[in-house]
């Protein structure tokens, strides 16, 4: 090593090491060695220069000054007061010393920097009756004191902090990505080469923008420190300002030309308005309004840009594995929908997905070919990187053109005659159908009432979900012979099949009956089978088994898409939201915001499915438990759109008196309607036969009965399976 050289250590998250060591070589480092968490090098003070400004993985990039002796308090201050300080600083300057690593004697880390400070500022009142001051937040000079065993190794941090702290960002989103783990995922996944390349670059859920930034500062030839405001160095003795300032002066203008030069494509995308603008400020700080792009979509909108036939790029993406969007089983809905979003818009890129759960990882449906484990802070992580071509979603149907053949054994035994009774109730079904068809193909509805007890004797609800039916008996009336009423059961179930097109094993039965209190809660089986329905621009997740309802009311779908077609840039309220269906409506119409409020656990836990299955998260979309009279007593904001669709009668175990709509509705509507704005609108409706809306509520707002509006024809001739009125304030705008 010559004369001129030191030895210098880099520290940087764990498992990007390799990274770290080649990208050192590349600023003039020698003797490159690997360790946990970092790299050993060596190498002239304008290497030093050149890694803190230029490295975009390392951490810290430190000086070793000297190893003490400090198997206890007080070895650990004599071998400290045994230093030459001045050697690195002056008595007017502030310092702070990181400690970290313990011993069977120093076994606090607070001790340990403390016995430490001791030494440094004794060591100056004895020589020059002054003593630096501790400034622990923004310091002259920073020390980093490592113990091991009995050795403490002291350090000088050239930086004075993290490196992955850019001095761009603001503000972080929940959760952030550090920078310089961002830039270890694309270096994986070989983003330089593409961007050479003229590739494109996407996050469908960009956050604050971290991964876009990191890979135009890339592109754009940017050094990723050349922002910060200033670096620990400048305070040290043996800082060479000329040389410095030469070096930060050639990455000045090498960040002048890339910001000039045709840059790759780069788009973000998220959900939540508010993390969008936070990116666009991020953006704007760095000057690459150009070059990145970030605008306001949830994932199930996620398409390639038509003027972008790029046929290389690369998806990278950091979607949520915390509690920013709820449990487990609700995120592996959003993993689903990304991959196949992947697959759907992306089938000829790479993609690179970042997730500390590999069961969610797993979730996507599509194999990645490389998998690297990687550390954000403490937390393992995977990163999974997928060539997309190819690339099939497993579990994927095959298309309709070419069905699977069929073995004969599993061929249908031939129907067996139907009775009279079936037969009847079969020609009832088709001639429903065709009634509703030309209305179901212009409106693109995939889920419907085909019969409602449209013949006495035969008391049972039918409902389309696709190509899956329900069917909900009635309880028969007092009187009816109840071994009737169970071979017209019968008959129905046998009808079914042939009038419909359908294997037995796609239909649902329920015994329809009056539930109180948690029954209506309660399970009726345990097979967890969820699968989607579309209504509109949303994906709704239905169980036809499991529960008394399917978690989709078919009666209000008009008022949840008209919901839809008025929420963009509107806060909304969905009180006794039940599986938040009009709640991903609004999302997915544009709302600024939702709130959803109900005492279910487990419809809430649908909820969160749903919003995940649209690309949704809870943050802008949030999601409160509690009983809704009392959640708007307590006050709060102010909403643009409300719905409020109370049960009929509901003697709930959690709220202390019972719940009749007809007797309590005045005062939960006026509760409601002191949370609506001067020009909003709330949606009130219930299933209560011979509801009647209190007059008081008629003269202090205006009321208007939009019944008739929020009936589709497959609920015309059950006209009163709910009412629905629209209130407004008085004076509001029309």
């Amino acid at each position: 090593m010559s004369t001129d050289e030191q030895h210098w250590f880099a520290t940087c998250p764990k498992g990007i090491e390799s990274l770290l060591a080649h990208e050192l070589q590349s600023l003039g480092a020698n003797t490159v060695r690997e360790t946990v968490a970092g790299v050993h090098f060596s190498g002239p003070l304008a290497a030093a220069y050149r890694v803190c400004l230029w490295s975009r993985l390392a951490n810290r990039v430190l000086l070793p000054l000297a190893t003490v002796d400090a198997a206890d308090g007080d070895q650990l201050y004599a071998g400290l007061s045994a230093l030459d300080w001045q050697r690195w600083m002056q008595v007017r300057q502030t310092f702070a010393i990181d400690f970290s690593g313990q011993n069977r004697a120093i076994r606090n880390t607070q001790f340990g920097a403390q016995r430490a400070k001791d030494a440094l500022v004794d060591w100056f009142a004895q020589r020059f009756g002054r003593r630096p001051s501790v400034e622990r937040r923004d310091p002259d000079l920073r020390f980093n004191l490592r113990l091991s065993k009995d050795r403490a190794m002291l350090a000088l941090d050239m930086v004075g902090g993290s490196l992955h702290r850019r001095g761009y960002r603001s503000e972080a989103g929940a959760a952030p990505l550090k920078e310089n783990l961002a830039a270890a995922i694309l270096l994986r996944a070989d983003w330089p080469g593409m961007a050479a390349r003229g590739g494109a670059l996407i996050d469908p859920m960009c956050g604050a923008g971290t991964l876009l930034l990191e890979g135009a500062m890339m592109a754009a030839d940017i050094a990723p420190a050349l922002e910060r405001q200033r670096f620990g160095f400048e305070a040290w003795s043996g800082h060479n300002p000329q040389q410095w300032q030469a070096i930060l002066s050639d990455a000045r203008g090498r960040a002048e030309r890339g910001r000039q030069r045709q840059l790759p494509e780069m788009r973000g995308y998220d959900a939540d308005h508010r993390v969008v603008r936070r990116a666009q400020e991020n953006i704007a700080r760095l000057g690459l309004e150009r070059a990145v792009r970030v605008l306001r979509k949830p994932l199930a909108e996620l398409r390639r840009p038509t003027h972008l036939p790029i046929a290389e790029g690369l998806l990278v993406c950091n979607p949520p594995y915390g509690e920013r969007l709820g449990e487990k089983d609700s995120l592996r809905y959003l993993y689903r929908e990304l991959g196949a979003a992947m697959k759907r818009e992306f089938d000829d890129w790479q993609a690179a997905i970042f997730t500390s759960d590999l069961d969610l990882g797993r979730a996507i449906g599509l194999r990645s070919h490389r998998q690297y484990k990687l550390y954000n802070g403490a937390l393992p992580a995977s990163l999974l990187l997928f060539d997309l071509k190819d690339n099939r979603l497993r579990d994927e149907a095959p298309p309709a053109s070419s069905p699977p053949p069929t073995a004969p054994a599993e061929q249908a035994a031939p129907a067996a005659p139907l009775s009279e009774g079936a037969q009847m109730f079969a020609n009832r079904l088709r001639k429903n159908r065709r009634r509703l068809g030309p209305w179901l193909k212009r409106s693109a509805v995939e889920c419907y009432r085909l019969y409602d007890a449209d013949m006495p004797e035969y008391a049972v609800a039918v409902d389309m979900y696709g190509s899956q039916v329900h069917v909900a008996e009635y309880r028969a009336p007092a009187g009816i012979d109840p071994d009737a009423a169970a071979r017209r059961l019968d008959e129905v179930m046998a009808a079914l099949p042939g009038a419909l097109n359908v294997k037995p094993a796609d239909i649902a039965l329920k015994v329809r009956q009056r539930q109180r209190g948690s029954e209506q809660y309660a399970r009726q089986a345990d097979r967890g089978e969820f699968f989607s329905v579309r209504e509109g621009q949303a994906k709704l997740l239905v169980n036809l088994h499991d529960y008394l309802d399917t978690g989709l009311f078919l009666d209000h779908r008009p008022l949840r898409l008209r919901i839809a077609a008025e929420a963009r840039g509107r806060d909304f309220l969905n009180l006794f939201c039940y599986t938040g269906a009009a709640t991903v409506q609004a999302a997915v119409g544009g709302a600024r915001s939702t709130t959803s409020v109900d005492l279910s656990n487990t419809y809430l836990g649908w909820l969160r499915k749903n919003l995940a299955h649209n690309g949704l998260g809870e943050q802008g979309n949030r999601i409160e438990r509690s009983d809704c009279l009392r959640w708007l007593e307590q006050g709060g904001r102010d909403y643009d759109l409300i719905m409020l669709d109370p049960p009929s009668f509901s003697n709930s175990r959690a709220v202390k008196d019972s719940f009749d709509v007809q007797r309590d509705h005045p005062a939960l509507v006026q509760a409601a309607m002191a949370r609506l704005r001067p020009d909003g609108q709330l949606y009130f409706s219930n299933n209560r036969r011979g509801f009647r809306l209190a007059p008081e509520l008629a003269e202090q707002f205006d009321c208007q009965d939009i019944t008739r509006d929020t009936l589709d024809p497959d609920f015309e001739r059950n006209a009163r399976i709910h009412v629905c009125f629209r209130l407004r304030h008085r004076g509001a705008a029309a």
